[in-house]
């Protein structure tokens, strides 16, 4: 059968998109710069195992949304279904844990879940997260969310709001497991086949549940933050207070609890107009899971293609897009020999600039030029040839001058 549509869940990024993903992304590398962070780029696929470990063989994600298969040395190989588990192996698959910390480092990566596709959720999608590892310190946490907050409010988005909750350590969720067992025993015949198979294996899961039955019955489960210990406890307040005095504003909300297994302590997650763009937190258990020695960690994840829809929504700016400078039109051979080399030139000169490659009419070269926005343009026919000399035209406002042709990129500079 002839293919003639991309597999369902899947976009493809048309040149006429691609300056909206170029804004965010700069915009994305600019704010870590900023803020100390370096880039890291891991592999497309890990072996399968990384997840089961790290994200959790209860959380929906594993579950049901893994792209996994074996390829042909019989390994079980998944395609990423998010960032932090890649960035977690690399951190001990290098010993970054014997070089300088903190640790931090960004990714711009694509990731894979199979998923129902839906406005903002594709199958194929993309990510923009930060990772921080080897410090337990409040105020990283605060770092973190300040980036996530400044990156957002700098691109322009309205009506940005922070929430936060702690969800303890592993000592504080084996009391709290055992009250949500409780609670949701009595409960145990309206649940979803999959939330009944996660109660006595992991309880927290049922609060992530999609079903709406299984959401009514959470909604007035115990809350995880009366159960958290003193120590967790006092991060959570030192966090706050960190937020505070950065200026930032946020609510407590003790229904978040992230749909990833690694989490620990603190868990955030911005919304701009009921939607959530951003969500992360504390893991410090991640490591030591995977194998590694002791290190703590936290960091977020922001879906772009749900990011470029809140702000087309908001009729948000994607700032400029870069200006075509000159396009050369040309009548006859000799004409269209002298634009192949002055084109050349100028681009090996830095500026962006094009000639006719459909053997159009001048009238229609003309068009071509005024349709993809060219700031300039010039004529060349047998006299500039000649003369070497040629008007450059201003497209906007339709001035020109006299210039000789070997001083373009100087004017065009």
């Amino acid at each position: 059968m002839l293919v003639t549509k991309a597999p369902r869940g899947t976009n493809d990024l048309l040149p006429r998109e691609s300056d909206k993903w170029h804004y965010i992304e700069d915009k994305a590398r600019d704010i870590c710069r900023r803020f100390s962070f370096g880039e890291i780029r891991t592999p497309m696929f890990e072996h399968t195992e990384l997840f089961l470990r790290g994200v959790g063989d209860t959380t929906d994600v594993v579950e049901k949304q893994m792209y996994t298969f074996d390829d042909k040395g019989g390994r079980s190989i998944t395609l990423r279904p998010e960032g932090t588990a890649g960035a977690a192996r690399a951190y001990i698959e290098h010993s970054l844990y014997a070089d300088t910390l903190p640790a931090k480092m960004y990714y711009i990566i694509p990731c894979f879940r199979y998923e129902k596709p839906q406005a903002g959720r594709l199958r194929q999608f993309h990510q923009f997260g930060v990772e921080v590892f080897g410090s337990a310190e409040a105020n990283v946490d605060a770092e973190i969310i300040s980036l996530a907050m400044s990156y957002l409010e700098e691109l322009g988005l309205n009506n940005l709001k922070l929430a936060i909750n702690s969800i303890g350590c592993p000592e504080c969720r084996k009391q709290y497991n055992k009250a949500l067992e409780a609670y949701f025993e009595k409960h145990i015949d309206a649940l979803c086949e999959t939330c009944r198979s996660r109660l006595k294996r992991n309880p927290l899961r049922i609060l992530d549940c999609k079903s709406p039955v299984c959401a009514q019955i959470a909604a007035d489960a115990p809350k995880l933050l009366g159960h958290i210990c003193e120590t967790c406890d006092a991060h959570f307040e030192q966090v706050k207070s960190h937020l505070s005095g950065l200026g930032i504003s946020y609510t407590v909300d003790p229904n978040i609890v992230r749909g990833l297994d690694y989490y620990t302590k603190t868990v955030f997650e911005i919304i701009s107009n009921a939607s959530t763009l951003c969500g992360g937190g504390r893991y410090d258990g991640l490591i030591e899971e995977l194998g590694g020695p002791s290190a703590c960690g936290i960091g977020f994840g922001l879906g772009l293609e749900r990011l470029i829809m809140a702000m087309e929504q908001q009729n948000v700016s994607f700032g400029d897009a870069p200006q075509a400078r000159l396009f050369i039109a040309n009548i006859g051979e000799k004409a269209a020999m002298l634009a192949d080399s002055l084109v050349y030139g100028l681009r090996r000169a830095g500026i962006s600039c094009e000639k006719d490659r459909m053997n159009r009419s001048l009238k229609a070269q003309m068009k071509y030029a005024d349709k993809m926005g060219f700031a300039y343009s010039v004529v060349l026919g047998d006299d500039e040839v000649a003369t070497n000399r040629a008007r450059l035209k201003n497209m906007e406002n339709g001035e020109t001058v006299e210039i000789a042709l070997d001083e373009l990129s100087q004017a065009l500079k």
